[in-house]
């Protein structure tokens, strides 16, 4: 299959999807952390709907847009429901109209992704996501909530998927402990990018559900 994991930086997805002989690509606006040939440092949005315009250089099936599968990690700094009092500065009052405007490109950012007709298998992740961005973009409920520990890792970081062809990834190992870990990262600049990256047991899901589908 040829895969396109979008916004992804760490590459997680994209091995484990590699390593089963699949033709997977990751892209996002930062560089590959594994310094992976296989990584389109890019614009997703352009990647998808105008991909003969900048990926020169690449297979022809790629500049035409010939994906099988979309597994697609839209940014949730503001669509999740853990930042949404920031919609009212932190306090509740106050409407802040720039960070309400981040939030509706952001949904529709989000909504591109799953509705993108493109690509006949879709998966978007994100965490659970409040009201106002679902509204901004009429974004329905998720297909799916899974949790860390159905994959092996014995914290909880619910994660919602939005499914098109795909079917419902099924746990493959439930194990015990429940720590927010994601919640407890040190702040600093690089504390975003430890809470984003794809638990390894639910790549590896993925991958094995998803590769056969």
């Amino acid at each position: 299959m040829r895969i396109l994991i979008a916004c992804e930086f760490s590459g997680t997805v994209r091995r484990a999807f590699r390593a089963r002989g699949h033709d997977a690509w990751s892209c996002d606006l930062l560089p590959a952390e594994d310094d992976d040939p296989h990584h389109l440092q890019a614009d997703v949005n352009f990647v998808l709907n105008y991909p003969d315009r900048i990926l020169g250089g690449q297979p022809r099936w790629m500049r035409a847009g010939e994906w099988d599968l979309l597994i697609a990690h839209p940014p949730c700094t503001y669509l999740t429901n853990a930042g949404a009092r920031w919609l009212y500065g932190g306090k509740g009052t106050t409407r802040d109209p720039a960070r309400w405007a981040a939030m509706e490109h952001a949904a529709r950012f989000f909504e591109m992704l799953r509705t993108f007709r493109g690509i006949p298998k879709r998966a978007i992740e994100n965490p659970i996501m409040h009201r106002h961005a679902r509204e901004a973009a009429d974004i329905p409920a998720p297909s799916q909530i899974v949790q860390p520990w159905q994959f092996g890792h014995g914290e909880v970081k619910a994660t919602c998927l939005w499914l098109a062809g795909l079917p419902r990834l099924v746990p493959t190992e439930i194990v015990s402990g429940r720590i927010p870990r994601v919640h407890h990262e040190s702040p600093g600049p690089e504390r975003w990018k430890a809470r984003s990256r794809t638990y390894q047991g639910l790549a590896e899901a993925m991958a094995e559900q998803w590769g056969g589908s």
